[in-house]
C-alpha cells in the first residue's frame, strides 16, 4: 500500500511538472533574445523527455514535444545550416541531418500524442491514411499541425531516400485533415505551411503558384498581417520560383516592417522570421536571374 501510495505521489508530481512546462511556451515565445532561446531549449526539451520517459501518454508534453523540437530544428539548426552553406558546405550537410533526425523526433511525438486518443493511429495512417485521418476531430489540429510540419521538413530534407519521400501521402493526410477542421487555428499556420507545400505537391490538377497565393491571402488575413511568415514563405517559395524580383523585395519589406513588439506572444517568431527575410535578401543576386540595365555611353 505504501509502495502503491508512493508511484501515484509520483506519477501525480512528474504529470503537474509535465503540465508546468507543457504550458511554458507563452514565456518562450515572447522573448526578444533568439540567441537566448537558442541556448535555453534544448535544457527544456530534454527535461520534457525525461518527464515522458515516466509519464509516456502525457498529451501536454508530447504536444510541447513535438512542437518544440520541430521548430528548435527550423530556427536553430536548419536556418544555420541555410546560411553557412557557402561558406562551408561539409558542416552544412551535417547540420541539415542533424535537423532532419529532430524533425522525425518531433514527428514521433506527434504520432504519440494523436494515439493518445485515437488507439493505433500511427499503424491506421500507415495502412489507410485518408481513412485514418478521418477519426481527427478539432481538438487535435495543434498536433496534426505540428505532426505535419516536421514530417514535411524530414521529407524536404530526404530527396535522396525514397523510403521518405513514400510517406508524402501521409504526411499530407494529416495536414489536409487540419486544414478541413479548423483553418484558422494557429492565426493561419496551417495556411501558411501550405504556401510552401502547394509549390512542391504532386498529382494536384491547376496552377500551384495559385494555390500557394490563396494560401498566402488566407494567411495574412487570419493574422491580420502581424506575422512575417506569410511574407517571407511566399517571397521563398513562390517568388523565386516564379522569378518576380519585383514582389520577393516587396514581400520582404513587408516581413521586416512588421512590428515584433505589437503581439508580444509572436515576438520571437517574428524575429527570427524577419531573420530569414533578411538572409534572402542578401541572396538576391544567387535566387535571381538579374539583367542590369545597359550602361549609358
Amino acid at each position: 500500500m505504501v509502495l502503491g501510495a508512493g508511484c501515484s505521489l509520483k506519477k501525480y508530481a512528474v504529470n503537474e511538472v509535465g503540465n508546468a512546462l507543457a504550458g511554458s511556451g507563452s514565456s518562450f515565445a515572447s522573448d526578444d533574445d533568439p540567441e537566448l532561446i537558442r541556448a535555453a531549449v534544448p535544457f527544456s526539451l530534454k527535461l520534457m523527455e525525461s518527464l515522458l520517459a515516466e509519464s509516456p501518454k502525457h498529451r501536454g508534453l508530447l504536444f510541447a514535444s513535438a512542437s518544440g523540437f520541430t521548430q528548435y530544428a527550423y530556427a536553430f539548426v536548419q536556418m544555420d545550416a541555410d546560411e553557412m552553406e557557402d561558406k562551408d558546405l561539409t558542416a552544412a550537410t551535417v547540420m541539415r541531418e542533424r535537423a532532419k533526425k529532430l524533425y522525425l523526433r518531433a514527428r514521433d511525438y506527434g504520432l504519440r500524442g494523436l494515439e493518445t486518443r485515437h488507439r493505433n493511429f500511427g499503424a491506421q495512417l500507415r495502412t489507410n491514411a485518408p481513412a485514418a485521418v478521418k477519426t481527427m476531430r478539432r481538438a487535435d489540429v495543434p498536433l496534426l499541425y505540428w505532426t505535419a510540419v516536421s514530417w514535411g521538413a524530414a521529407i524536404s530534407l530526404s530527396k535522396d531516400d525514397p523510403d521518405r519521400v513514400a510517406e508524402v501521402p501521409q504526411m499530407e493526410a494529416l495536414i489536409d485533415r487540419a486544414l478541413a477542421l479548423d483553418e484558422s487555428w494557429g492565426e493561419g499556420a496551417i495556411h501558411n505551411f501550405l504556401i510552401t507545400y502547394e509549390m512542391a505537391r504532386q498529382g494536384v490538377p491547376g496552377d500551384a503558384a495559385a494555390r500557394a497565393r490563396q494560401h498566402f491571402e488566407r494567411a495574412v488575413a487570419l493574422s491580420g498581417g502581424h506575422l512575417a511568415a506569410p511574407f517571407v514563405s511566399y517571397a521563398e517559395a513562390v517568388c523565386v520560383q516564379k522569378q518576380d524580383l519585383k514582389q520577393f523585395d516587396e514581400l520582404l519589406q513587408r516581413a521586416l516592417a512588421v512590428d515584433v513588439n505589437a503581439q508580444p506572444d509572436n515576438r520571437l517568431v517574428n524575429l527570427i522570421m524577419q531573420r530569414r527575410a533578411r538572409w534572402l535578401e542578401s541572396k538576391r543576386e544567387d535566387l535571381f536571374l538579374i539583367t542590369e540595365p545597359p550602361q549609358a555611353k
